[in-house]
């Protein structure tokens, strides 16, 4: 039962013994408490997915557990997903385990193999892999459900022989009623009786296309008057002709999720299987389906538990695919990358880092009831993770420029520049013993850009910097002091005019000769770089865009991206598609992974600011 080839990293390795984990969790308990009981302790594995008979003649398993990753290659994966992602290879991770990458790719038209690309790439951005390494064997531990069609036939005719399945000719709309509803029990159907061999007769004419789609479907028998409709015969097998992404048409009848999935888990020996809170009801079933295979002797016991846990709800996010989709098809944003949308191409490219996800993902925690967690939560990770690594520069979104009108007096030429000096990271940024990285250079001349919210002819109370006749410093560089300003003939300034006053440059001994009130961030025109500076913000204004049956269209934030051409400092220039830094004064900012150095254009995102503002 072999699995496509793994281009994976090796899978991050086991706690060390007598390691702190992480804060505990009703997971983290289940966990502690099998392994201190020994629930799956005679456990064998036999190097791969496989039967009873299979893993019979393996070896005891290395790993103390096993859990999943196990996603529909139907579309993008986005924050959600990352916290499952976190959780599921965290948890193998902290219990010396395993962590299963695999494709639940069961449904032949949704499925892509551009998203199984994507979704791979993203647990390895995330800093997960899925290769074991025990005793000195390496094992990968990607695997496809579509790899386990020929098993789950074999299973299907099993149930029916047992007298656990049987086919139903019934229309859609028959089923429909007769299932019932929370306050009827179901109705029988009338094919239920049928005797084995006649279901086994029909499955197998369902199986050689000798009937259409939708003419048949297989059902398990249980129990049409269960107070879990869940329980009531749920379909097992259909009949649909569709070419498959791995099999081709090797099929065209193809198993339900709620068969498959309990299958796939047991053939990997998978130990907890962890889930969202929707597949609560769907528990039952699990159970079932797996001791009936068991019983058979086609699985191994002990098998797999299902644990469900609440999803992520993050406010002013909408993780709804086919409402992302929509966002996408109908141009509301540039597409699936786009730095606003949850999907974890966007955060990627809108600036978050691995850590700062992973950070998240332990900070929110894990619980069996719904909660709403606020944006900020994620932003404020991402400042944690960014504080102390992200190389400082200067930026000017709104240019004005600053003369300094007697530059030729003091230093003899109009052209003269001189280089300026400031630390890519504060001193309390950088670790003992750890070597700071260089300072960055740039220049002052005559010329320099500054905020045009840093000039005011007419200051309100409490303004501190430029207004004519006060003094500030330029940071790095001279203190000054604002002499004035030109105007357009719509009363626009164009220019503000100021004097350098000599000897008080930062980092010489002149320096605090004379006090300035305050520090401006600026750019000087000799060295400044032109940058297209793209300022996103949240792509919805409600904190529950489509809660209560609200058009989330309604919601959109019309300020969600305002694009600034910018002038930059050189090293930030100099940047490299997807390095980040803190613009001072302004925020966290990321080099466009798609567009920053293309042509030789400067392309910077904003990722947050260095607070959290918004609403206020």
């Amino acid at each position: 039962m072999s699995s496509a080839p793994s281009h994976a990293p090796k899978h991050p390795a086991p706690a060390a013994a007598g390691e702190e984990h992480k804060v505990s969790n009703f997971l983290r308990q289940v966990i502690e408490k099998d392994l201190a009981t020994g629930a799956y302790a005679s456990r064998q594995w036999g190097g791969g997915p496989g039967d009873a008979a299979f893993h019979d003649a393996g070896q005891p398993d290395p790993a103390k557990i096993r859990t999943r990753f196990p996603p529909e290659p139907n579309g993008y994966l986005h924050v959600g997903h990352a916290k499952s992602i976190c959780l599921n290879f965290g948890l193998a991770r902290d219990y010396g385990g395993v962590c299963h990458m695999r494709f639940d790719d069961t449904n032949p038209e949704k499925e892509e193999k551009e998203y199984v690309d994507s979704i791979l790439d993203a647990v390895q951005w995330l800093g997960f892999g899925w290769q074991s390494s025990f005793g000195g064997k390496t094992e990968d531990h990607l695997y496809y459900a579509s790899n386990y069609f020929d098993f789950m036939y074999r299973a299907a005719e099993h149930l029916i022989t047992a007298g656990h399945a049987y086919v139903d000719e019934q229309t859609a709309e028959e089923m429909r009623v007769n299932r019932g509803d929370f306050g009827k029990p179901g109705v029988d159907s009338p094919y239920r009786n049928r005797s084995p061999e006649e279901n086994l007769a029909r499955f197998r004419e369902m199986r050689d296309g000798k009937l259409a789609d939708g003419a048949a479907v297989l059902r398990a028998k249980i129990d049409m008057a269960s107070p879990n409709i869940n329980m009531r015969d749920p379909a097992i097998y259909r009949i649909r002709r569709a070419t498959h992404h791995n099999t081709g048409d090797a099929w065209c009848i193809y198993p339900m999720y709620t068969f498959a999935h309990p299958i796939e888990d047991a053939l990997e020996q998978i130990t907890h299987s962890i889930c969202t809170l929707e597949f609560e009801d769907q528990r039952p079933f699990y159970d079932w389906l797996l001791e009936r295979l068991c019983e058979g002797g086609l699985l191994k016991a002990p098998p797999p538990r299902q644990y469900e846990f609440a999803r992520l709800n993050l406010t002013y996010v909408i993780t709804s695919k086919r409402k992302l989709a929509q966002l996408v098809n109908e141009k509301k944003v540039s597409g699936w990358d786009d730095p606003r949308m949850p999907t974890i191409l966007g955060l990627r490219r809108r600036g978050y880092t691995p850590e700062a996800i992973q950070l998240f993902a332990e900070r929110i925690g894990v619980t069996k009831s719904d909660s709403w967690i606020d944006y900020s939560t994620l932003d404020g990770c991402l400042r944690e993770d960014l504080e102390n690594k992200a190389h400082r520069g200067m930026a000017v979104l709104d240019p004005v420029k600053l003369v300094l009108t007697n530059w030729a007096e003091v230093f003899g030429s109009d052209a003269y520049t001189e280089d300026c000096t400031q630390p890519a990271l504060p001193h309390s940024a950088i670790a003992e013993g750890q070597t700071p990285p260089p300072d960055r250079v740039f220049k002052i001349g005559k010329d320099v850009w500054i905020e045009r919210e840093d000039f005011e002819e007419v200051p309100p109370k409490g303004y501190k910097r430029l207004f004519p006749g006060n003094v500030v410093r330029l940071k790095g560089g001279y203190v000054i002091e604002c002499t004035g300003c030109l105007k357009d003939a719509d009363g626009k300034v164009t220019e503000v005019h100021a004097k350098v006053i000599a000897g008080t440059k930062s980092g010489t001994p002149g320096a605090d000769s004379v006090k300035a009130k305050a520090a401006i961030t600026w750019v000087g025109a000799a060295d400044g770089v032109s940058a297209e500076v793209r300022l996103y913000d949240r792509l919805f204004t409600d904190p529950q865009p489509d809660a209560g049956g609200k058009n989330f269209l309604d919601a959109l934030n019309p300020e969600s991206l305002r694009v600034v051409t910018a002038v930059v400092e050189p090293s930030l220039a100099a940047a490299k598609p997807d390095q980040k830094f803190q613009f001072e004064r302004h925020g966290y900012f990321v080099a466009d992974r798609a567009d920053h150095g293309v042509n030789g254009k400067v392309v910077f995102n904003r990722v947050t600011g260095l607070k959290d503002s918004w609403g206020k």
